[in-house]
């Protein structure tokens, strides 16, 4: 292997067992060379760092102070090119096993299930097993590879991919806007019927600002509350009222004018809080290929903007 100023990988590897062995022959015995070859690559290193490394006398080799300090960085070195060898090797591979995805409910359906036959042709020695739920996951503690996840990350003890940010769109039916007219501005929200999605902490709040501005909550009177997004979506679409959805959810029918997005000029959420859309995973210094794979999948499949997203 070429060197580095010097400084070979085979260098670092003998300097490290023999530090821990506190002997060149031990060292030569178990890599099949002369106790003088170890020894010469020892002076070699030493010349290369321009330090003494170890104290050499007939019982024992004994790591200098400078010897003690570089042994953390050798076994760095080591480790960081062992880790590009599998990385390197990995890419040659072909992802093959079981890999287990999670995602919450309404999205799973519409947008991690799609995509799942290109995954499978893609990678035909590859077995999915996909769950829905809206319930919390926790990667280490679930039998899950990759969970994809909408909210806020907060916890560093699971890696996370963000494929980018959850906007909420307010929007209504062509023909509701046709019998009720258009809300001008938020405060207008309270003369129209609107359509609410109410989880396990109660109806979603509706939040506007503009400009980057502080988010306002304008209250609504809601004509329809419901813990079922597909209930409200279809009384929208067949002009109840006005819906507050996320972009994912209704992107596809305001692209295809079955909806029209209200108050342009105003951002819409229903928390303060960005929410990122995520596929999370366990900590591991070198995630399995199987797990890669799937992130990348996804990655060219939603795309940069997000393929739902309306500008």
């Amino acid at each position: 292997m070429d060197d580095v100023n010097g400084i070979t990988l085979r260098a670092l590897r003998f300097y490290n067992e023999v530090f821990e062995a506190q002997s060149f022959s031990v060292v030569a015995r178990r890599e099949g060379v002369s106790a003088s070859m170890v020894s010469r690559t020892i002076h070699q290193l030493e010349d290369a760092l321009g330090q003494q490394l170890f104290y050499r006398n007939t019982r024992a080799v004994i790591a200098t102070e400078a010897g003690r300090l570089f042994a953390d960085y050798a076994r760095a070195m080591i480790e960081q090119m062992s880790e590009a060898r599998r990385e390197l090797q990995d890419r040659s591979l072909e992802p093959a096993g079981l890999v287990r995805l999670n995602a919450p409910v309404f999205f799973g359906q519409r947008h991690i299930a799609p995509w799942l036959t290109g995954l499978a042709e893609r990678y035909p020695r590859l077995l999915i097993e996909l769950t829905l739920t809206d319930d919390y996951i926790d990667p280490h503690r679930e039998a899950t590879d990759v969970i994809f996840r909408i909210g806020t990350l907060t916890d560093s003890s699971f890696h996370a991919r963000v494929f980018g940010d959850q906007r909420h769109y307010l929007v209504a039916a062509p023909r509701y806007l046709r019998t009720h007219g258009e809300p001008r501005q938020p405060a207008d929200l309270a003369q129209h019927r609107c359509l609410v999605y109410k989880g396990s902490s109660g109806p979603n709040r509706w939040l506007f600002r503009s400009q980057q501005e502080a988010w306002v909550h304008s209250p609504v009177s809601a004509l329809l509350t419901s813990n079922n997004a597909d209930s409200l979506l279809t009384a929208a679409l067949d002009g109840m009222g006005i819906v507050l959805f996320p972009d994912w959810l209704v992107g596809d029918r305001v692209k295809k004018g079955e909806l029209v997005k209200l108050l342009p000029e105003h951002e819409a959420a229903i928390n303060t809080e960005p929410l990122h859309i995520a596929a999370i995973y366990p900590h591991a210094r070198h995630p399995p290929l199987s797990v890669r794979a799937v992130i990348d999948h996804y990655i060219a499949a939603f795309g940069t903007p997000l393929y739902w997203q309306v500008e």
